[in-house]
């Protein structure tokens, strides 16, 4: 049998020629003067460019998604930036826009978040790592505010903070389940008051939801001010504002602020920046960086997290309306493997061929048509390739998307990069030129709290009904009463099924949604119903990936991806 030698992504990232950012960055119409270096292959807009940069004309955003992820991959990050390589191929000009990977998946088991094969954003190794040390900079940030409330617990607590109902945790950029529960300020009265805290991983603070949802330094204060951090005896709520560290925390963060620009392996102009999970946050990149991108280039390719039941409602009811853009299109992105896995196939046979099983999974790609369909946007269903996808599994697929007159295309962007995109590229433009379509929300923000969970769960998971914990039913009253009621909603949601249930996978019906409590995330602007058993600090498996990570003699990363 002959043996084909595959290339791992790191090795085809390292293999790769990259060319100096100030060049990536002319074919923006920018010069060195409009970008502040890291190094040779990295920079971030300046201020002075970001606000000249509002004059310019609107380009088109291009929204990818996919169906709920499973083991079996979907490859959502590597058609991002294969479709921008390949609009770029076609003559456009057009620009990436995706989110910074977390260390805590990148040395557990997700991987990183630059794409795959031959369409990646480089330097894979360093944005995968500490990049220009945002996440630093944000866990910095977390940790110095929770410093400062026990600080002033300590020097005599003129707030009147409740210890009991102190909402705000450290935060730490990697999976620790040890760190969930914890105690402080044992010791004695020299070290401070005793009581029980615990640490978010860094993409579950709110000052990275705040971060990536500012519009500019001024509105990244008044987010931060407005971040409710603990309760005081009267169960009142205890701001950043009231605590007068709004301009510390907003001195921490103000290099941070600012996108972070790189490049493919094909040059296409990429905006790598801010990082909030999809599944315990709104999963979207920065504002900064997307409207940037909008004033840069005439497309913009971005991502929304996990499915479209996540990422895509969150981007289009949470991200659009603190950016005030909207779409243009949307991708929807879908494996042949993952696909057999939501109709029954287990991850072990995924090399067999199994149409029935295939024919089962569609359920699931169908569901997510429709929530794009009801938010009135142009679609393309792009198939990934996987080698192990035989002939007549694709003409099943394909053959599926036609009877519907559900757009679609083959992608093979792994392998030849852009040029594996170009049918997608191609069906795109098509149908955003063809769009007749209305954007249109699936909720109002003057519906009650609980009634717009409702809607995302029958309208976006089509599912039955909600229930609410006693606590939840609790938080519900107060936090109308404290005037949060009209804030959109952000579910914390397993990523892996349509339900709270990670088990239930295909299309699920007559299910009950389950939250257990509410969240206010009043910086960020939104409110957090947490459902299942959904955690915002994750835990290691049992072999990490950074088992296989390590460096030779001379600096070169190997096994990281």
């Amino acid at each position: 049998m002959l043996q084909i030698d595959i290339k791992s992504d790191i090795e085809i990232a390292q293999d790769a020629k990259l060319k100096p950012i100030k060049k990536i960055v002319s074919k923006l119409g920018l010069s060195e003067d409009d970008i502040e270096l890291y190094g040779k292959y990295k920079a971030k807009l300046t201020y002075e460019t970001i606000e000249g940069l509002k004059k310019n004309k609107d380009g088109k955003v291009i929204l990818v998604t996919s169906i709920n992820p499973t083991p079996a991959g979907e490859g959502k990050s590597t058609v991002t930036v294969g479709l921008g390589d390949a609009l770029t191929k076609l003559g456009k000009k057009a620009l990436i826009a995706i989110r910074e990977p977390s260390l805590g998946p990148t040395m557990g088991i997700k991987g990183g978040a630059t794409g795959g094969g031959y369409a990646q954003v480089l330097p894979m190794e360093e944005i995968n790592l500490h990049f220009t040390g945002d996440f630093h900079a944000i866990t910095t940030a977390n940790n110095a505010l929770a410093a400062l409330i026990d600080n002033h617990i300590h020097q005599g607590n003129e707030m009147q903070i409740d210890t009991r109902r102190i909402v705000w945790k450290r935060s730490l950029d990697l999976n620790d389940r040890a760190l969930r529960q914890v105690v402080v300020g044992l010791g004695g009265p020299s070290q401070g008051v005793p009581r029980e805290d615990g640490f978010d991983i860094t993409v579950a603070s709110e000052i990275m939801a705040v971060l990536c949802l500012a519009t500019d330094l001024l509105d990244l204060k008044r987010r931060l001010s407005q971040m409710v951090v603990a309760y005081n005896l009267h169960k009142e709520p205890v701001t950043v504002k009231d605590l007068g560290v709004e301009g510390a925390l907003t001195l921490l963060l103000k290099d941070a602020l600012r996108p972070n620009i790189v490049q493919t392996i094909e040059h296409t102009p990429a905006f790598v920046h801010g990082g909030p999970f999809a599944n315990i946050a709104h999963g979207c990149n920065s504002v900064m960086a997307t409207n940037a991108a909008i004033k840069l280039a005439d497309y913009i390719v971005t991502e929304g997290g996990f499915g479209a039941d996540l990422g895509a409602e969150k981007f289009l009811h949470i991200k659009t309306r603190a950016a005030n853009f909207k779409p243009e299109a949307v991708v929807i992105v879908a494996t042949i493997r993952a696909l057999k896995m939501h109709g029954g196939q287990k991850k072990a046979d995924l090399h067999m061929e199994n149409i029935k099983a295939l024919q089962g999974g569609l359920q699931n790609l169908q569901k997510h048509i429709e929530t794009i369909q009801a938010f009135g946007l142009p679609y393309v269903v792009a198939i990934n390739r996987f080698v192990s996808d035989t002939n007549e599994e694709v003409m099943e697929l394909m053959n599926w998307c036609k009877k519907h007159e559900y757009p679609v295309a083959l992608t093979d962007v792994w392998a030849k990069g852009g040029e594996g995109g170009i049918e997608l590229a191609e069906k795109l433009l098509e149908v955003i030129n063809k769009s007749e379509g209305q954007f249109n929300y699936l909720y109002s923000l003057d519906l009650p709290i609980d009634e717009k969970i409702r809607r995302i769960v029958q309208k976006v998971y089509g599912g039955k009904d909600v229930e609410f914990s006693g606590k939840a039913m609790k938080q519900l009253a107060d936090f109308e009463r404290f005037g949060w009621g009209q804030l959109p909603v952000c579910m914390a949601k397993t990523q892996y099924s349509l339900s709270d249930d990670p088990q239930q996978l295909g299309r699920p019906e007559n299910f009950t949604i389950h939250v257990r409590e509410l969240k206010p995330k009043i910086g960020a602007g939104f409110i957090v119903a947490l459902t299942g058993d959904v955690m915002t600090m994750p835990g290691l498996p049992k072999k990490p990936a950074a088992n296989l990570m390590d460096v030779d003699e001379c600096g070169k990363a190997k096994g990281l991806f």
